[in-house]
């Protein structure tokens, strides 16, 4: 005997109330991934400030943040075809200006993470300009110290970010490896031309940050970064 909807036996119902009760579990775990870091908090950010962002989008390769609009302190951009040279140059000028190279004489609390942004070379010189950054406290958010070595800047001038996270320290063989990834896993998603059109209306830096200080070997935190 065929049954329409409204004679469906118990059984029937059971197996009903089965997919529907599956249908909702599913429903609030989507709804409650949103918004959720896949990633762990640095452990560095435990102990250190760290630059403030939220996340809108989170997935197994990649997230998608919203970073608050904030003050940085920035080298001038330093030339290199060396990442390593040019993060240690940036990094001495940042630290002896948190140490007290600066017009209040202030000592300043070490933050995280290093921000590097990349402008690669669009000749044949493989000459590469980076400018290092570090992130304000709150109690000079408003009124920086200011140096001739170092000036502050109001970062990120674009205020999302697809970030992928990576460990180890980085380098020039592994940087452009996990950049590709990166850009890989965004291939097909909403924000691929979203970046790309930045991207493509300015000069737009490819980002790496660090939360480790170069003496710790374990559990180092890195990420790539597009910025849109």
């Amino acid at each position: 005997m065929v049954r329409g909807i409204g004679q469906m036996d118990s059984a029937g119902e059971g197996v009903g109330l089965v997919f529907l009760t599956l249908a909702l579990c599913i429903t609030v775990m989507f709804e409650q991934c949103q918004g959720r870091s896949v990633y762990e908090e640095p452990a560095n950010c435990l102990r250190l400030e760290c630059a403030p962002y939220q996340v809108i989008h989170s997935q197994k390769d990649y997230e998608i943040r919203s970073y608050r609009a904030a003050t940085w302190i920035s080298t001038s951009p330093i030339h290199s075809n060396s990442f390593k040279d040019a993060v240690g140059r940036g990094f001495n000028i940042l630290f002896a200006y948190i140490q007290g190279n600066n017009d209040h004489a202030a000592s300043i609390n070490m933050t995280a993470p290093v921000l590097v942004d990349m402008f690669p070379s669009t000749g044949s010189s493989h000459i590469t300009t980076f400018t290092v950054q570090l992130y304000l406290p709150q109690k000079y958010q408003k009124n920086p110290p200011l140096s001739r070595q170092v000036h502050p800047v109001k970062m990120p001038e674009h205020r999302h970010a697809a970030v992928k996270r990576f460990g180890g320290f980085m380098n020039e063989a592994n940087i452009p490896r996990q950049v590709l990834a990166l850009r890989r896993s965004l291939k097909g998603s909403p924000w691929e031309s979203s970046i790309a059109k930045t991207q493509t209306k300015g000069h737009v830096p490819c980002s790496v940050a660090g939360y480790n200080s170069p003496y710790e070997h374990e559990n180092r935190v890195n990420e790539v970064m597009f910025w849109f």
